[in-house]
């Protein structure tokens, strides 16, 4: 019998021989998509926002599928989970951007789709990691963040960072810093490891900080307008006497006291201040319904005697 003459593999049954890999042929294809310039950018998210054209929402969220695994990347380079998790939480936010987004306002859908993306992807590894589950309430987010920095800011002051200290600085309880910093020190990932063989860094310094984190984000022009277009819209639910009590207790620089108010509208302090608890529970609930990751907010929200 002759011997069969062989072959060889052509490139497209190499390829089919090879490993499946849903990561690899996800990004393959979505290097094919264009980038938009600003304005087409514009363009698509006008007929959107006015017409409803779901072609011009396909077009926009498609195009920005490469922002979400760059800001994926960021993440994943020091949070090891599996990077697809990643990206399909910032393709949520990124759809959430999408249906917030006003063209009118001046200001990039890239840039104001970041801050969406960020935030999905930071809730998904907060809701996932053994290590983070441990920041479940506010005073535990808070310690979470800023134990390790807070620290190292007292030592440097010359002043030991006792439990006592760290809980008056950061304005939580002496027992929530005891009980962080032994769910740190005991977790299954050291907030201290190197990450790698030359490098000073650690994890830990890898977490952003929440006080630098609502400085940037606030800071940003977009992010700010995108907070304050939400005080707005909840402002025309309540009556006049309720708007003048957000503005001149919440968000005032120089809040009236609670008397003062009291006088103005013929009531009592107390009176004030169950009006100003009714307009704070609405507020949170209407922002957290609104608003992704909604808690770096809080700070607008306090309010003095």
């Amino acid at each position: 019998m002759e011997e069969r003459e062989k072959r060889s593999i052509t490139p497209r049954e190499s390829e089919a021989l090879a490993p499946y890999d849903p990561l690899q042929r996800y990004l393959q294809e979505i290097r094919k998509i264009p980038i938009l310039s600003e304005q087409e950018e514009r363009e698509l998210a006008i007929r959107y926002r006015l017409h409803g054209d779901k072609e011009a929402a396909f077009k926009l969220v498609v195009s920005n599928l490469r922002l979400v695994v760059k800001i994926a990347l960021e993440y994943h380079r020091y949070w090891t989970t599996n990077l697809l998790d990643l990206i399909q939480e910032g393709n949520v936010g990124l759809l959430q951007a999408l249906k917030h987004y006003d063209p009118f306002r001046g200001v990039r859908f890239t840039s104001y789709a970041s801050f969406w993306i960020r935030a999905y992807i930071l809730k998904f590894i907060m809701e996932n990691w053994r290590l983070v589950k441990i920041g479940t309430t506010q005073a535990q987010r808070k310690l979470f963040f800023d134990l390790k920095k807070e620290k190292e800011r007292l030592e440097q002051m010359g002043f030991e960072p006792t439990p006592e200290l760290i809980a008056k600085s950061l304005n939580v309880r002496e027992e929530d810093v005891i009980t962080m910093s032994q769910r740190l020190e005991e977790g299954e990932i050291s907030l201290e490891l190197p990450l790698g063989d030359d490098s000073r860094e650690t994890l830990g310094d890898t977490i952003p900080a929440e006080g630098p984190l609502v400085d940037e984000t606030l800071g940003s022009e977009e992010a700010r307008k995108v907070f304050m277009q939400k005080i707005q819209e909840f402002k025309e639910r309540l009556s006049e006497r309720e708007r003048d009590i957000l503005e001149n207790r919440m968000l005032s620089e120089k809040p009236l006291t609670l008397r003062e108010l009291g006088e103005k509208y013929g009531i009592t302090p107390e009176r004030v201040r169950q009006i100003e608890g009714e307009i704070v529970r609405e507020l949170r609930k209407f922002l957290k319904e609104e608003i992704p990751d909604f808690e770096h907010y809080r700070g607008v929200l306090e309010v003095s005697d």
